[in-house]
């Protein structure tokens, strides 16, 4: 009923600029890796049937509510009714569903591991094995889920050594090792699978990253600190303010800022922009630690004020000429108290992560399976926010759909559960003092603004 409900209620699904850009690579048949080649694969053969956003739309509204209805159920069945009916209710919440109905690889990811995850749950919180084929199942959505981001590895690896491992890959040691491994592996096979096997060109993205942080230790360390680029170019970057903590996309601005890109296409092409991006890093830890934490603040929206962009879910798709349309305007007061929420200290990630942290240290696995996929959850969201002190280049709240649903399904898992109880009240006490953090940010800092040219600045 929920599942129908929110078809109904948001049909077709919000098409946003990347949902745009990928349509039209579907349309054309030239796949490139700036967007998720397995998106793109999918979107095109359900195309052949079905035209426009709508089938990938009902796709992730499907896996996202036979996710968290399965999970509901194995709950309700093991006599967690008040859990059960919490677990809906948090996939009811507006953050949450207000960003899922846009169709994007944030609410594909999410959708697929929560419907692996559901799944898993049915047979696993009654320590049963899953049939052959559950298991296959889960696999490909925990497959599909890893390539649709390329920092996705942080959430789908704990995950899926969680639900397929039996007790011994809950002790740190072999889960951990487990963990590299699994990292290694997709990194190793990510861009063969990308490009050999679903035919996607190279697009060149996987240079913002080396891009932001070089011109982030330039900021911190001094101009000088990093002469792949001269420093009175590092010097115009920071006054043309190319330069920020929220996104590295002002660098992407070839009318403003891409005299920097441009520069650095010259002066370190291919594979010696990387060999300058280590060495900035070893030779200015501070200032990289400096950048990095910067930015993590930002994504995370801790010390922040309360108006910041990238909060509110679209309620109109993005203008385009493919036919991809828009839900009805009733949808509108629905995206707005969606933003409003996120805005607030509630819809900061830091405090979500902060609960998974908590639950991290109250879940005992060996207390009986739902302990188990409580401590299994909470680890693939703190696993996903840490991965964002490394890899991550903007500040949108989509990114962390999946962490702040893990997390807080992570907790309703162990409602009614045996806890300890000095834990539970330091857990608390530190949530707490999260929460109380985030309030005082919001109420003292100025505003950024709501919109992408907001989060530009003056040259926006």
């Amino acid at each position: 009923m929920l599942c129908a409900a929110t078809l109904a209620f948001f049909w077709p699904g919000v098409a946003m600029y990347d949902s745009v850009a990928q349509y039209g690579q579907v349309l054309s048949g030239a796949y490139d890796d700036w967007h998720p080649p397995v998106m793109a694969r999918l979107w095109a053969l359900i195309h052949h049937a079905w035209a426009g956003q709508a089938p990938m739309f009902a796709l992730q509204i499907l896996l996202y509510w036979v996710g968290l209805g399965l999970l509901a159920a194995a709950l309700a069945r093991r006599g967690a009714c008040l859990a059960a009916i919490a677990a809906l209710a948090l996939g009811l919440w507006p953050p949450f569903a207000g960003w899922e109905v846009a169709v994007l690889k944030d609410g594909q990811m999410a959708g697929a591991l929560l419907a692996a995850t559901g799944l898993a749950s049915w047979w696993r919180l009654d320590g049963r094995r899953l049939p052959y084929w559950a298991a296959a199942l889960v696999a490909l959505l925990l497959v599909y889920a890893t390539l649709l981001r390329f920092n996705a590895m942080f959430a789908t690896v704990p995950l899926a050594i969680g639900l397929f491992g039996g007790a011994r890959w809950h002790r740190p040691v072999p889960r951990v090792a487990a963990i590299l491994v699994g990292f290694a592996l997709v990194v190793a096979l990510g861009p063969a699978i990308n490009h050999s096997l679903l035919g996607a060109t190279p697009s060149g993205i996987e240079r913002a990253l080396p891009i932001y942080d070089l011109a982030g230790i330039a900021r911190h360390a001094g101009p000088e600190a990093v002469p792949v680029l001269p420093a009175q170019v590092w010097r115009e970057a920071e006054k043309r303010r190319c330069i920020t903590p929220l996104l590295w996309d002002p660098l992407a601005d070839s009318d403003h800022c891409g005299f920097v890109s441009d520069g650095l296409d010259e002066t370190a092409p291919g594979r010696m922009l990387f060999a300058a991006w280590g060495g900035a890093v070893l030779h200015h830890p501070f200032a990289y630690a400096a950048h990095r934490l910067a930015h993590w603040n930002s994504t995370m929206r801790f010390w922040v004020p309360w108006h910041m962009p990238f909060a509110e879910p679209q309620w109109t798709s993005e203008p385009n000429t493919f036919g991809l349309g828009s839900p009805s305007r009733r949808i509108e007061p629905f995206q707005k108290l969606a933003g409003w929420l996120t805005q607030g200290p509630f819809g900061s990630p830091m405090l979500w992560f902060s609960g998974a942290l908590a639950i991290l240290t109250l879940a005992r696995p060996s207390a009986g399976p739902r302990h188990q996929l409580a401590n299994t959850l909470a680890l693939s969201a703190v696993a996903t926010e840490l991965g964002f002190l490394l890899v991550s280049i903007a500040s949108d709240i989509r990114y962390h759909l999946w962490a702040m649903l893990a997390a807080g399904l992570a907790g309703l898992l162990l409602v009614g559960t045996p806890l300890p109880r000095r834990r539970a009240q330091a857990a608390l006490a530190a949530m707490l003092l999260v929460l109380g953090t985030c309030l005082l940010a919001r109420a003292i800092l100025p505003a950024v603004g709501d919109t992408y040219a907001a989060a530009l600045g003056p040259n926006g």
